[in-house]
């Protein structure tokens, strides 16, 4: 005879994760950000000093050392444990939109895969580190480092896709 722990665990239970080659493909691209995000950053910690940039001012495009406690552009300095909140929800919710049947189209799974890997790369830093070490830098922008690229690209490519995908609620024309 059951006792109604066990009954009650059995109700609780999740249901089994099957992991599609789609969604396979989704968790890679997720794990190639995180990845590059972490060795970039660490490469930076390693070899150049905070504070310090490589080449000249005249370059177009410069590697810097700098540590940002915000999110982008500096805003919400010091704001830690809000931003770690606001990404857990984040992630969270591009995972709902990940088993969307809504969002199939490759460019939004794309799209969704560069925003949930940097969302991760830059949360292991605030959580690890309190800050975010940013070190690209190009002129009249504030740097940044690849988590955010990829934040960047990804909310392009969803963008894009979510206009050029044709509406499912069109009529048909005869």
């Amino acid at each position: 005879m059951e006792d109604a722990t066990s009954r009650s665990a059995r109700r609780l239970s999740l249901p089994r994760l099957t992991v599609r080659p789609r969604d396979a493909w989704f968790l890679t691209l997720a794990a190639l950000v995180v990845v590059l995000d972490q060795l970039s950053k660490w490469l930076i910690r390693q070899t150049v000093a905070r504070g310090d940039a490589w080449p000249d001012p005249s370059w177009p495009l410069r590697i810097v050392h700098y540590r940002n406690t915000g999110a982008a552009f500096g805003i919400l300095q010091n704001a830690g444990p809000l931003l770690v909140v606001t990404s857990l929800i984040g992630m969270a919710a591009i995972l709902v939109y990940l088993f969307n049947p809504g969002f199939a189209h490759p460019l939004m799974r794309a799209g969704l895969a560069l925003m949930f890997g940097g969302a991760v790369g830059n949360l292991i830093d605030r959580l690890f580190n309190g800050n975010v070490v940013d070190f690209l830098q190009v002129p009249h922008w504030p740097a940044f480092n690849v988590a955010d690229s990829a934040i960047s690209i990804g909310v392009v490519l969803l963008i894009w896709a979510m206009l050029r995908e044709p509406s499912k609620a069109a009529p048909a024309s005869s």
